[in-house]
């Protein structure tokens, strides 16, 4: 039974790039990002590769609350 999903047929010319969410990559916008630096708010594309590097090295965490 051939797939109904464009992206995984047997077609030799598959179509663009889908995206899982349905949208156009030609309509998609970019997004920049800002983070808080020393007090500053500043676009992270501004930043040095020093800086992007100590960027993407960060920790993220979840703080829960205390169970009684």
């Amino acid at each position: 039974m051939p797939s109904s999903n464009p992206a995984h047929s047997s077609n030799p010319n598959p179509p663009a790039a889908i995206s899982l969410d349905g949208l156009d990559p030609a309509a998609r916008t970019r997004c920049e990002v800002w983070t808080r630096v020393m007090g500053y708010h500043r676009p992270v594309s501004s930043f040095n590769i020093g800086k992007k590097g100590e960027f993407n090295e960060r920790k993220f965490f979840e703080e829960h609350p205390r169970q009684a």
